[in-house]
């Protein structure tokens, strides 16, 4: 499929709220021919120096329109996706556009799989002390808390590319296992410091056994 697209150095999920501030030319542009055409585009990734993933979005509503022609618009992320080919300007438009191939997204994972990763989630929070909402396990999926949960970009981006649900969760997990694995051990060095210098109660030992 051909799409016209706004590369950015971010990391979109499927279902996600896209706000975005329009004010170059070739943008602007772009958002008009949406209005106008009800087209989508795609925003894949700048990482690394490249282009090779991204996600389409379509343009839901713009919010704000400047004087100058800026624009705040919200859009709505959908479908993952893989560039074959890019250009920097589709025949007689000023934004650019490629080729790309839609990723075959699966979506169902097992339910016991997706609580433990919640209350993995909800872990982290705890050790940060931040409120945390809760979600039903029916409800969560890879993508629910993906920009919320210490995710590195270079990690969001590996994430975006996983099509298999299951392998999404237990990518988050790993994750998610060896980071409060770490906040727990700050939280003990922690507690530690500050014992220094407070009395203390010792465990009395028994020397009855003691030998040499």
């Amino acid at each position: 499929m051909r799409l016209p697209l706004f590369p950015l150095q971010s990391v979109f999920f499927p279902g996600e709220t896209v706000p975005l501030h329009i004010f170059e030319e070739r943008y602007k542009q772009l958002i008009n021919d949406c209005r106008k055409e009800a087209i989508t585009f795609g925003i894949p990734v700048f990482i690394n120096d490249t282009l090779s993933y991204g996600t389409e979005v379509q343009l839901a509503e713009v919010v704000t329109t400047y004087d100058n022609g800026e624009m705040d618009v919200v859009c709505v992320a959908r479908q993952v996706f893989k560039i074959r080919s890019f250009e920097n300007q589709m025949e007689g438009k000023l934004y650019a556009g490629g080729d790309v191939d839609f990723l075959d997204m699966e979506s169902s994972a097992d339910e016991n799989l997706r609580a433990e990763v919640l209350a993995k989630v909800e872990e982290l929070y705890e050790l940060m002390d931040v409120p945390f909402t809760q979600i039903s396990p029916k409800q969560f999926s890879s993508y629910s808390l993906a920009h919320k949960m210490g995710l590195s970009f270079e990690q969001e981006y590996e994430l975006l590319q996983i099509s298999n649900e299951t392998d999404r969760l237990l990518f988050i997990k790993n994750h998610l296992e060896s980071t409060t694995a770490i906040l727990n051990q700050v939280n003990h060095t922690k507690t530690v410091i500050e014992m220094n210098g407070h009395f203390k109660n010792f465990d009395p030992l028994d020397f009855q056994d003691f030998k040499i």
